[in-house]
């Protein structure tokens, strides 16, 4: 006991410093400079100075507690971040509260027309629980990138929105073949002719 208690240096509390306080794991998102911006396991173990299992523990009962949500990127990655709600959701987020907050934290909930946001939770897009979420946010996210290029091409969203937003999708192309014909249901949006590659947004 006594050389455990040397070699391993305790907190102000008497705690020993490997057992961190979930407050502790939640200041590190909360000090990100981009809100917006999903943090790994490496980057809470660096913030933290603790061992790559200790981040991943803390970070995994933070999401069982709903502090926190969690998607896998790529074949072995994994990404966290604070949940934002909806207009009806939880009111711990006052993004429609201030009309005069214009920052991008507050475009998905206050700018979009409420017919918009709906056609955007019925889109019919593959998988479903965080996944569909996920996807659902990349069509969102392709939706407003059209209201601001209105002549955007196939190769414009593949370069500006799939690589934010991949939802999960192997390849740019399988992102494209689930995201287009959900982004033609949408108020607004006018899609190419058959042959024609320019898309066009009408709304307003």
């Amino acid at each position: 006991m006594g050389e455990e208690s040397r070699a391993r240096p305790r907190n102000e509390h008497g705690q020993y410093v490997d057992r961190i306080p979930l407050d502790r794991v939640l200041n590190v998102f909360e000090e990100r400079e981009d809100f917006a911006r999903p943090l790994t396991a490496t980057d809470v173990m660096e913030a933290l100075d603790c061992s790559r299992r200790t981040a991943h523990n803390k970070l995994n009962e933070l999401e069982e507690r709903g502090d926190l949500a969690t998607r896998k990127v790529g074949a072995r990655s994994r990404v966290w971040w604070v949940p934002m709600t909806g207009p009806e959701g939880s009111p711990n987020t006052g993004v429609q509260a201030d009309p005069t907050d214009t920052t991008d934290a507050a475009r998905p909930t206050s700018d979009r027309p409420p017919a918009v946001s709906n056609a955007i939770a019925d889109a019919d897009l593959p998988g479903s629980g965080p996944m569909l979420d996920a996807r659902r946010e990349a069509l969102a996210a392709a939706y407003e990138y059209l209201a601001d290029h209105p002549e955007a091409k196939k190769a414009d969203f593949l370069r500006d929105v799939y690589h934010d937003y991949p939802a999960g999708f192997e390849s740019a192309e399988g992102w494209w073949n689930a995201i287009q014909p959900a982004l033609k249901q949408l108020p607004g949006v006018d899609p190419p002719e058959e042959r024609g590659h320019i898309w066009h947004f009408l709304g307003g």
